[in-house]
């Protein structure tokens, strides 16, 4: 077994070896959502690979600070310097203040991806919070050299940058092609004559008087650009440098590069030593469009109101789903193998169940640390959750042929694949259970109860008898006492 934890590292585009900053605190930091609409399928894979990984990374006993952000200004339609803001044209089509709209839908979000079972944030800032910190940062990058003010906007100056540093480097864009690329036709643009050069991005952005969110600032009233949130919030809750930034590929260019430049500037280092990126979700091997009407809001796979799904599918199946493809692999959803996924999801719960019933014997026909250790091995190698499964699938498989007489375990053994697997299953992937039916954990919990209040009568401690009596009754279940035993009935409504 390798001990050793590996991390593909997108800044270098190879797999590291993990040494955390200051061991054994990790610190990290994972781009969230814009809450101007309900969370839809792509949302999902985020969260859920990171939540693998914070589980691993806590398994193996680190502690992590986890930072989890909301952006709730900024972000402009189309990821551009102009246009309106995202959450600032919601709020004018449905005719309140932009943090209502903030609001309602990080309610939804958190409603929506609390279902996967996810652990939460340790911090989750708002955009819209950090105003101060966002500004001084961009007074660090102006008296740097690297901002320049126009008309009440800064921009962030890209050539005057790499004349010193790398930018692209970590997308592994060139910028003479970038520059070739942009060409007179962006100049074009609305407000992209103020910028030296088309590149340039916004670090603060003068308001129009229609704008809604606005801001005072050395410059006049604005707000912020959409990339220096993320290093503002993530430098004042991890440090100047930390151990992991992560997000979806999609945000590689330009989100991740110029917070990389922002930081570089102002901190004289980049933001993070380990940059991990998570691939897409694609529909039916497409990606997800209006035009194409293919977008699924989680709410709708979950109630199975739309009308591409066949079925509504459960968090827990759709988490499984996800991981049983790596995260960096291009992830497509189709009915299919949403249903596969909840075949298997239901045969690995049965299987668990048949465990917590096998029988030992003096000795065991198979190699138990042998396949307990190629899932640690799939784990430390970039967190590969698809192999780690095919693994936990073997396990059930000797499980079932244990329970058919077609093979032995030791006690040692079976007390030892009990703790794993249901380790592996509930502390490090985060499944859980959602077919079990609650009325069979019933009877043991009733029965609990039953043998304490026995036990309450032995002492001759009546009243504590009678208190929990009176507590089931209460709850819907009448106890009898019988000559020989005590019983219990559940009352009708």
């Amino acid at each position: 077994m390798d001990l050793q934890l590996k991390i593909y590292n997108t800044n270098t585009g190879k797999k590291e070896n993990f040494n955390p900053i200051n061991t054994p605190f990790v610190g990290m930091y994972l781009c969230g959502p814009t809450v101007y609409g309900h969370p839809h399928l792509g949302h999902s894979r985020g969260p859920v690979v990171f939540d693998v990984i914070i589980r691993y990374l806590k398994h193996i006993g680190y502690k992590v600070r986890f930072v989890r952000n909301i952006t709730d200004v900024g972000h402009l339609l189309n990821d551009a310097d102009e246009g309106e803001d995202k959450i600032g044209r919601k709020a004018k089509l449905e005719q309140l203040e932009p943090m209502e709209i903030a609001q309602y839908y990080s309610d939804s979000y958190h409603e929506q991806i609390n279902k996967l079972n996810v652990i939460k944030p340790s911090i989750e800032p708002r955009a819209s919070g950090h105003i101060i910190e966002q500004i001084e940062m961009i007074l660090k990058i102006i008296n740097s050299g690297y901002g320049y003010v126009v008309n009440g906007s800064v921009y962030f100056d890209v050539i005057k940058y790499s004349e010193n540093y790398n930018y692209g480097k970590l997308s592994g864009r060139i910028l003479e092609d970038l520059i070739a690329g942009a060409g007179e036709s962006r100049r074009e643009l609305e407000g992209q004559e103020e910028k030296r050069n088309p590149n340039d991005f916004a670090l603060w952005k003068r308001a129009s008087e229609e704008h809604i969110m606005q801001w005072n600032s050395p410059w006049g009233l604005g707000f912020p650009g959409w990339h220096i949130e993320c290093s503002a919030m993530s430098a004042k809750y991890l440090g100047k440098t930390f151990d992991i930034h992560g997000g979806g590929m999609d945000l590689l260019f330009p989100h991740h590069e110029s917070e990389i430049a922002q930081s570089t500037v102002c901190h004289n280092t980049q933001p993070a030593n380990y940059w991990i990126h998570h691939n897409m979700v694609t529909i039916n091997g497409q990606k997800m469009a209006k035009s194409l009407n293919n977008g699924i809001l989680l709410s709708e796979l979950f109630t199975g109101n739309h009308h591409l799904l066949e079925k509504a599918y459960s968090p827990i199946t759709l988490k499984f789903f996800i991981l049983q493809a790596h995260y960096r692999s291009t992830l497509d959803f189709s009915n299919d193998a949403l249903k596969a996924a909840e075949k298997g999801l239901k045969r690995l719960f049965n299987t668990l169940d048949l465990l917590n019933k096998l029988k030992a014997t003096e000795k065991s026909d198979f190699d138990f640390n042998l396949l307990k250790n190629s899932i640690y091995d799939a784990l430390n190698d970039d967190f590969n959750t698809p192999i780690a499964i095919a693994q936990l699938f073997e396990i059930a498989n000797i499980i079932n042929k244990i329970n058919d007489g077609f093979t032995t375990i030791s006690n040692t053994d079976l007390s030892e694949m009990k703790i794993f697997v249901n380790t592996i299953i509930y502390d490090i992937l985060g499944l859980k259970n959602d077919n079990h039916d609650s009325s069979e954990y019933i009877e043991p919990l009733i029965n609990i109860i039953i043998d304490l209040r026995n036990e309450a009568k032995l002492q001759k401690d009546y009243k504590k008898s009678d208190e929990l009596r009176d507590k089931l009754l209460n709850a819907g279940f009448e106890i009898k006492d019988g000559k020989n035993e005590t019983t219990y009935s559940i009352i009708k409504n």
